[in-house]
Parts: structure tokens; C-alpha cells; sequence
């Protein structure tokens, strides 16, 4: 982004216009972000994967641990699809991808910010990052139980193509604490926040998520928002 100044009627006036990106340059930034999640994304699942045993625990810190898990859900560890039904969920999240896909190369031609560009390419290659554990880690590793992984193994992988589970690791045990005795059905029960089990990619989608809500929903999903954003212009009157 740059700021260019220009004289505009009397001399005491002038006029501020801030340049967006151009689309070569934004496809640019939106496709190396797509590339560096992805990359880091899949050595850290890979290191995960042919180091540790599924359950292992690492203790980094008394609020982050590394803990292997795997698992046929959506994200952070969330079970919705198991056996053949896996299959199923790996076809939606490549259709998905690919829809997300176009609407980024819309986003991008229409002159949309740059940071909501980056945000949706952000959630492409977290969607991306575990669509690549679903079609290849079930055929490219053997099983986790009990034993380390081997990737490519003589006795084949765990699953087929399309079929293999998603690689979890980061685990952030920020607090606990015991819910009061009249909350309903959780009252006495100790809980911790934050429990679930995420990816690189899972913190790619959701961080994008949240940057999208909080600064771009009025101005590109809600009713009256614009479609069209290429530049802001304002006026600065010296006195």
C-alpha cells in the first residue's frame, strides 16, 4: 500500500488517495500465503506423524504441550464422519476449497482490501492442509497405535486414498477450574480451557475467521455492505 499526494484547486488544498496493491502483486501476497501455511502446515504433521506414537504427550511448557492425536472431524478434533463416510466429508472439503477458490479469484479482480484477500486465501490453505492428511496420509502411513509411523511401509498404509485421518498436535491447557455447583449438568465438574487438539491449519481458518468478523463483515458480507473497495480518498484543508 502506498500514499500518493496530489495538488487539487487552491494551493492550501490537497488531495490524499490510498493505492491498494495492484492484482498482479495481490495474487502475489495471497498465493505465497497459500503456499508458506501449507508448507509449514505439513512438516510439522509429517515430524508429528514418523516421531510420535498416537496419545504421546510432550510437555513444552505447563500451558503447551505437543499430544498426537488424529481424527475424521471438521476441526479441533470434532467427530462428525467415521468409516466410509470419511470418503463423503473429503469429497465436500475439496468442492469447498474449489468454491472458495473462485470466490478468491472474484475478491481479487473486483479490487476487494488486501487484508480480507489474504484472510480468504488463509482459509483456503488451512482447508487445503487437512484435505492433504484426508486423501494421502491413510495411504502413505501405516498405523500410529502403539508404534511409530513409516511413511511409505512394505505392508501398505492404514487407509485408502481418501479415507486417511486428520494429523492434530497443539494442545494449550491455558487454566482449569471447577464449574459452580448450579450450572446445569456441568455444576462440581472440573473443566479446562482450552482443551481441544488443533493443527496449523485449524489456527490458519479460524484466525482468518475472526479477522474477517471483526473487520470486514459491514463492509463486504453484511446487506449493505459495497461490493467494490479499490481506494479511499479524503480531502485535508490547511488552515
Amino acid at each position: 500500500m502506498r500514499f500518493d499526494v496530489f495538488p487539487w484547486g487552491a494551493s492550501n488544498r490537497f488531495y490524499f488517495r490510498v493505492v491498494q496493491p495492484d492484482q498482479k502483486k495481490t495474487i502475489i501476497y495471497a498465493s505465497a500465503l497459500i503456499f508458506g501455511i501449507l508448507l509449514i502446515d505439513q512438516i510439522v504433521k509429517i515430524y508429528v506423524k514418523t516421531h510420535f506414537y498416537l496419545h504421546e504427550s510432550v510437555e513444552v511448557t505447563s500451558w503447551f504441550f505437543i499430544r498426537f492425536e488424529e481424527n475424521n472431524g471438521i476441526a479441533f478434533g470434532m467427530e462428525f464422519f467415521k468409516g466410509n463416510n470419511k470418503f463423503i466429508l473429503t469429497i465436500f472439503r475439496i468442492i469447498a476449497v474449489g468454491a472458495l477458490g473462485y470466490y478468491l479469484h472474484h475478491v481479487i479482480k473486483k479490487g476487494y482490501k488486501l487484508g480480507y484477500v489474504l484472510s480468504i486465501a488463509a482459509i483456503i490453505a488451512g482447508a487445503a492442509g487437512n484435505i492433504i492428511d484426508c486423501v494421502f496420509y491413510g495411504y502413505c502411513f501405516n498405523s500410529s497405535v502403539g508404534q511409530v509411523a513409516e511413511f511409505m511401509p512394505e505392508s501398505g498404509g492404514y487407509a485408502p486414498l481418501f479415507c486417511g485421518r486428520v494429523v492434530d498436535m497443539l494442545k494449550f491447557p491455558l487454566f482449569s477450574f471447577t464449574w459452580p455447583e448450579w450450572v446445569p449438568w456441568l455444576g462440581g465438574d472440573s473443566a479446562t480451557f482450552f482443551s481441544p487438539i488443533f493443527n496449523i491449519a485449524d489456527s490458519a481458518i479460524t484466525v482468518s475467521v475472526f479477522v474477517i468478523l471483526i473487520f470486514y463483515y459491514k463492509r463486504y458480507l453484511s446487506g449493505a455492505a459495497e461490493s467494490k473497495d479499490t481506494s479511499v480518498e479524503s480531502t485535508i484543508e490547511e488552515k
